[in-house]
This record gives C-alpha cells, structure tokens and sequence, in this order.
C-alpha cells in the first residue's frame, strides 16, 4: 500500500520527501507558504539558492507539514517574513530604524538559519550601539541654581564663559498674554539645545531661585556679568496689565557667541579687542605688512610737516 497524503494529517510523506531531494520537486515552480497566518507565494529556487532551513525543508531532511489547500505551514509570527522573503530572492535588504524591530528581526531570521542576513543585522545592531553610545557623550551637565548666594560664587572661580537663564513661570503678579507659555518654551528649548552643543566651551546654569524675572538671559565673563537678553515686558490689555514673554532668538544666538570672547580667562581686554578687530583678525596680513605700513605712515607725516620751499 504507498503512502498518501490525506487533508486530516496535514504532512508529506517520506516518499514525498524523497522526491523533493531530486531534481524535480512535488511542489513544481512555486511554493506557498502560511507563516503566522501570513500567506507568501515564491519559487522553489528562491527558497533553496542558500543554505538555510528552507533547503533543508524542502530536500527531505525535514518534515514539511501541508495543509489541504497545499499551503506549507511555518508555526511563526509572519510579521517580518515578507522582509526576509525579499532578502532570500535578491540578497539586498533595508534594515529598519527601530531597534526593537531589528532585534525582532534577527530572532526570525535566526530561527530560518539565514547566516548572511544574520551577520547584517548584528552589524547594525553593534553600528547602532557605537552611534547611542555617542549621543550619551554629547549629552551634559546644566547646574541649578537653588540659592541667590551660589552665583557669585560661581562667577568667580569659573574659568568658562557662563549664560544663565533665569526661568520663574509661577511670577503671578499679573495674568500672561495668550502666546507666553509658546514663547517661555521655545526660550527654553534653546537653552537646552545651546547647552548640548557648547558644553565644552560654556557653563549653562538654570536659576529656578524664583525671582522676579519671568524668563531672562545673562551672560558672564571675566567674572563679570557682560550682557543681558530680558525676553519679559509688562503690556496692557484691556485696561489691565499682563506679563508677556518674548522670544529673541537672534539676540540670544549673538550674545552666545560674543561670550566665546572669553574662553581665556588669562588674556587682558585689550587683547581680546586687538584678536576681534578686522585688521588683526585677517590672516592674509603678516608681520612685515604691519612694518610696511608703519613705514609709509612715517613718511607721509614727515611730508606733511616738511616747510615749503624757497623760491
């Protein structure tokens, strides 16, 4: 009696395993495949080019089970396998972004024993981590300031410029105008983001001390304070006065940058203003220009007081 395949025992038997292991296989030019309740229809060849449990299915080293429609059941999640479908048919891939997909995806790609796909997702994997790693070196300290008494302290035996932001929402003297909150956190915001790319060179301290100031700017150096950016103005509005936050971005941004000014603590004023003026500033003037140019300075004053001659 040969053995058949009836629709109650969804399995092939070992005498159709056998054929499979040939060169002609039962399924014919194409399989289906039910993965997860995911349903995929691809070719034999795609299946079998690489080494993987595919191959193995399908030449009888495995069992394969078959439900009545012909459908070949895979007892996985079918979520990722159209992703790792098309990897087996042309060999490119676009890895997703997440990291959780992609650890997703290794754990399939690792059940179908797909060498080469596993090797790629690990490499991101290991990619990604370097990059997070990274992000975390870029983040920074912001020092609060809980006590009026810290920041004179502060001021004095820091050798980094300082810009402190000053930041007291519950000043509730008078009512704010309907765009404050937008413009408190956009003040905010660029704070945080100034902070993440200067931190090397600046010390951001938030004063959260409440004072009177709503949302203020101030910026030190030298141990002194050298510029102020206040972003609060009183305005009156229908017979009564509201607080109203402003966002000064430009003003902000300039002011940050003229601080850098004094990154050394060590260099007198005067040196300072000598680096930031445009004649000193230029690289294309050397030491023998300024010898030149002191040289013909001398000699139009000594034409210019030289006495008329006689005639």
């Amino acid at each position: 009696m040969s053995d058949t395949t009836t629709p109650t025992v969804p399995s092939i038997s070992t005498s159709n395993r056998n054929i499979m292991a040939g060169s002609n296989n039962h399924f014919g030019k194409y399989v289906k495949l039910n993965v997860g309740n995911h349903l995929f229809l691809t070719s034999f060849d795609t299946l079998t080019k690489e080494d993987t449990m595919f191959k193995a299915m399908f030449s009888g080293r495995m069992e394969v089970v078959q439900d009545s429609e012909g459908w070949v059941l895979i007892d996985r999640d079918g979520k990722h396998f159209n992703v790792i479908l098309n990897y087996l048919r042309d060999g490119t891939i676009n890895l997703p972004e997440c990291i959780q997909t992609l650890h997703e995806l290794l754990n399939e790609t690792k059940f179908y024993c797909i060498e080469s796909l596993v090797d790629l997702i690990e490499q991101q994997l290991r990619t990604r981590s370097r990059k997070n790693a990274g992000d975390t070196d870029a983040c920074c300290k912001v020092i609060m300031l809980t006590s009026a008494k810290e920041l004179p302290n502060i001021v004095a035996t820091v050798r980094k410029p300082i810009v402190k932001l000053a930041i007291n929402r519950h000043n509730n003297k008078y009512s704010y105008t309907a765009s404050s909150d937008e413009m408190l956190m956009k003040n905010i915001e660029l704070f945080d983001k100034l902070s993440i790319r200067l931190h090397n060179r600046i010390l951001f301290i938030k004063d959260v001390t409440g004072s009177e100031e709503i949302c203020c700017w101030s910026f030190y150096g030298n141990g002194q304070k050298m510029a102020e950016v206040c972003c609060t103005s009183i305005v009156y509005a229908t017979e009564r006065k509201q607080n109203k936050v402003e966002f000064f971005e430009a003003r902000i941004y300039e002011e940050t940058l003229n601080i850098l000014l004094y990154e050394n603590r060590n260099a007198s004023v005067d040196e300072i203003i000598r680096a930031t003026t445009p004649r000193f500033a230029s690289a294309a003037l050397t030491d023998d220009d300024f010898d030149e140019e002191r040289s013909m300075n001398t000699n139009s004053t000594l034409t210019t007081n030289r006495p008329p001659r006689k005639r």
